[in-house]
């Protein structure tokens, strides 16, 4: 998962509202949005090679997100950090008590953001901090680094959510994470990967032959704890492949 933005709205009829891409190699085997036939509580995506997720929902207002921190220098990595989300789906611990799992081992996993919630609080957690964070009410983006680090993308996807929080509808939160066009080269970050792959990342909707936006998925949270999603799922050069959608 390489964009997420999202509404926390505590008390509101809709308290969080969501909408992320998950970049990845088109090769990478996956299956869509669905519950998991082992974890039958748990609805997600799911990763075919190495068994994890990048965003779910589970029991009791559960819900998990990633997304990875892009650093060329970082050293190899354990385990998968898919591996975070679907724990959380599927174990029955506070969200204070996984993270305090979580936060000693973060070493074992590639850079990540893990975004966590139950229905009542939501929490956010960098492997390269030592202490995680409860989020405050408020509209936020994630990407490849920290929460809020103003890459052009970030900007544009979490300016364009905050348009339509006052009706969010599933086809909106979509419309919005089809943005095919990269940023300017003067408003490029610099993360140590070169300028062409900088170029083709800086897009909210990523699209070549071999690596892009694999799926792109509509949240929306209601106070009853009804979850409504929609996973649009793609190929090589942005080819739409497929959509699910889900009330649970």
């Amino acid at each position: 998962m390489c964009l997420i933005v999202f509404a926390w709205r505590p008390g509101h009829a809709q308290p969080l509202v969501l909408a992320a891409n998950r970049d990845e190699f088109y090769a990478r085997p996956t299956l869509p949005l669905g519950q998991w036939p082992d974890a039958p509580h748990v609805h997600a995506g799911r990763d075919l090679e190495a068994g994890g997720t990048w965003l779910g929902v589970g029991a009791e207002g559960r819900f998990a997100a990633l997304t990875n921190i892009r650093d060329p220098g970082q050293l190899p990595a354990f385990k998968s950090r898919g591996e975070l989300v679907a724990r959380f789906l599927t174990a029955n611990l506070s969200i204070a008590d996984y993270l305090g799992e979580v936060v000693p081992r973060a070493g074992e996993y590639g850079g990540f953001n893990l975004l966590l919630g139950d229905g009542s609080e939501l929490w956010h957690h960098n492997a390269r901090d030592t202490q995680p964070q409860r989020l405050a009410e408020g509209v936020y983006g994630l990407s490849n680094a920290g929460l809020d680090t103003p890459w052009p993308k970030l900007l544009k996807a979490r300016a364009a959510l905050a348009q339509v929080l006052d009706d969010p509808r599933p086809e909106a939160l979509l419309a919005l994470l089809g943005g095919p066009h990269p940023a300017p080269v003067a408003e490029l970050p610099d993360t140590g990967v070169g300028l062409a792959t900088e170029t083709l990342l800086s897009s909210v909707f990523i699209a070549s032959p071999a690596y892009g936006t694999r799926a792109s998925t509509a949240l929306i949270v209601h106070a009853d704890g009804t979850r409504h999603l929609v996973e649009r799922s793609f190929g090589p050069h942005g080819g739409h492949l497929g959509e699910v959608e889900l009330l649970v």
